[in-house]
């Protein structure tokens, strides 16, 4: 969604919120603009790159705001982009997020004149009508949230006023604390090149940014946030010499597996310690059911980790998209665990679930990377994944670092409950462990994976069939080609291709079949045999045994019940490789963001 960086300090403001910005790209945007006040207000704002903007080099405010705009009221146009104004030109604002009642705020500001589509343009009106009764700016922020509804992360500024405002409800705002100024942002992206010591803003708190430190409101009354360092080094959101991030992240897939399970498991025969983790003992064994709720990418996860979850722990799990979960009859809140995933920790559909459930009495547990994100402090508990940031807007190392993730949950679970098979509890510590250096051998193979996409990249369609763990790994490779090539995919159960799907199977449309252990290869090998009978080619990623009569075959090691999981890295790759031989946008595809802060 969209991004917010603000500065004020002792240095120029242009070449920080700029850079800011460009930091904060990876998130989807249409348009870009910038703000910098003293005793006026210059904004630069248009459709386009953020290194188109044209900003005089000459400007030497040192406090401003900046937005790259994501649309979702009005087209990318120059007047929709953000930073708004007032009439008088006074005052500018950004946002992420959406004004619910903005058209009938925009009734009482019928004497003003607006010149956007926007919603967040009536904040900049209301504003103006507040600071003719105050000319404390903060207070002036604080009487127009408290007339809106909705979502909102704000940044205001006004001319001779020597600060930034920030406001935020139910998107998120972060504020850094520099050695020579003071930030906000919409996440620590922006700021790791220059402090790494934040406090995330909650629902409801103002921030009063200026040149000698920081100060939040929470109704009306200073409040103490907790500052968090950040351990990220500057360098981990950099591209690292890769083409894109999504290259790059791919390739970091071992290192940020190794990272999730270090300290966890100290040996095959030691167990599993989330000593992290504060749910009691006493409620996991009484547990009668653990429901999933999460979107995209953290969703195919989930359905990975539910038949884990089942099978090890011997427990109900469902699994819910996010937007469609609700709370149905016949369950006791106390005997049920709600877990939302969320690489950021701040999609807006995930969180409204567990908001739903905590209403009820539902425990929740959030399984995220984001350390302070708004998942990780709502939630009874949180469980960190440890991938490190991830820039790129398709997920790929945070796919597997949350599954490996949960399948110690369930192996936690399961111990608990005194349901683990010492066998089976062994054998998937082992493959946890192994799963680095096998990710790392498919990496090794990139070259000849890039010859295998290039050779299919003009393919009509593209299948990817799987069964059970294959079925959640198979909608994830299409959903990673659909998102980066543009080209259509589509993932399900092999057995489901009889069902429908195998009407549109023709010598043009490429099928990707998983057959490893997990997936009941032996069945996927019959609905091989159904599209080779329509002339489809066959790529397929196979374990010992299952290679052999394929057009093109990519081998898979013994690793048990996460094997689909290094097929999974050969499909990130076909897609890569697929999309760049088409020259596509590949960390910032069409009409997508990295992090859907609106529901």
């Amino acid at each position: 969604m969209c991004g917010i960086i603000g500065y004020i300090g002792e240095q120029p403001a242009r070449p920080r919120l700029v850079a800011g910005l460009e930091q904060l790209e990876y998130r989807g945007y249409d348009s870009a603009g910038i703000g910098l006040v003293d005793d006026g207000l210059s904004v630069f704002k248009q459709v386009g790159l953020v290194s188109g903007l044209d900003i005089p080099e000459s400007t030497t405010q040192t406090c401003g705001i900046g937005h790259t705009r994501w649309s979702t009221h009005g087209k990318p146009t120059d007047a929709n982009a953000h930073p708004h104004t007032d009439c008088s030109g006074r005052v500018a604002v950004v946002h992420n997020g959406i004004i619910g009642n903005y058209d009938e705020l925009r009734t009482t500001l019928s004497d003003h004149e607006f010149t956007s589509e926007t919603d967040t343009e009536v904040v900049a009106h209301l504003l103006e009508v507040e600071l003719e009764r105050t000319d404390d700016l903060r207070e002036a922020v604080s009487a127009v949230v408290a007339q809106i509804e909705g979502s909102y992360a704000l940044g205001v500024v006004a001319a001779g006023y020597d600060g930034i405002i920030a406001a935020r409800r139910n998107s998120p705002l972060v504020v850094g604390h520099g050695s020579d100024g003071n930030f906000i942002a919409s996440d620590v992206t922006p700021l790791l090149a220059h402090t790494r010591s934040v406090s995330y803003l909650e629902d409801g708190d103002i921030a009063q940014v200026t040149r000698e430190g920081v100060t939040i409101w929470q109704d009306g009354k200073p409040i103490d946030r907790e500052r968090h360092t950040i351990e990220w080094s500057p360098d981990a959101a950099e591209k690292g010499g890769y083409d894109h991030y999504m290259l790059k992240e791919i390739h970091e897939q071992p290192t940020a597996l190794r990272q999730a399970i270090a300290g966890r498991i100290n040996g095959i025969e030691e167990g599993v310690d989330l000593s992290d983790l504060s749910l009691s003992e006493e409620f996991l064994a009484s547990i009668d059911e653990i429901q999933f709720v999460a979107c995209g990418t953290s969703y195919h996860a989930c359905l990975y980790a539910k038949q884990l979850i089942e099978e090890f722990a011997d427990v109900r799990a469902t699994v819910e998209f996010a937007s469609e979960y609700s709370i149905g009859s016949g369950r006791d809140p106390e005997r049920t665990l709600v877990v939302g995933v969320s690489q950021s920790g701040e999609t807006a559909d995930t969180l409204r679930a567990l908001r739903m459930a905590h209403r009820v009495g539902i425990r929740t547990l959030g399984v995220t990377n984001t350390v302070g994100s708004t998942m990780a402090r709502e939630c009874d508990d949180a469980l960190y994944i440890r991938a490190g940031p991830e820039i790129g807007v398709a997920a790929t190392k945070t796919f597997a670092s949350q599954i490996i993730v949960l399948a110690m949950f369930a192996l936690t679970v399961a111990e608990t409950r005194g349901e683990l098979d010492v066998t089976a509890g062994r054998e998937l510590r082992r493959n946890l462990q192994g799963l680095p250096g096998a990710v790392q051998g498919v990496l090794n193979q990139n070259e000849d994976i890039k010859a295998v996409a290039e050779a299919y990249a003009d393919g009509e369609a593209f299948f990817f069939i799987g069964r059970r763990l294959g079925g959640p790994v198979s909608l994830e490779g299409a959903l990673k080609l659909k998102e980066i090539s543009y080209d259509h995919a589509e993932g399900f159960p092999a057995g489901e291709l009889k069902h429908g799907p195998l009407a549109l199977v023709t010598e043009e449309t490429p099928v990707l079949a998983i057959l490893t252990d997990g997936t009941r290869p032996e069945e996927t090998q019959n609905n091989v045999k159904e599209v080779q009978a329509r002339g489809a080619p066959v790529i397929a990623i196979a374990a010992d045994g299952y290679r052999g009569g394929h057009d093109v075959e990519f081998e898979v090691p013994d690793l048990g019940l996460l094997e689909p999981l290094v097929a999974n890295v050969y499909l990130q790759l076909f897609a890569y490789h697929v999309a760049n031989s088409k020259g596509r946008a590949i960390d910032k595809p069409r009409n997508l963001a990295k992090s859907v802060t609106v529901e």
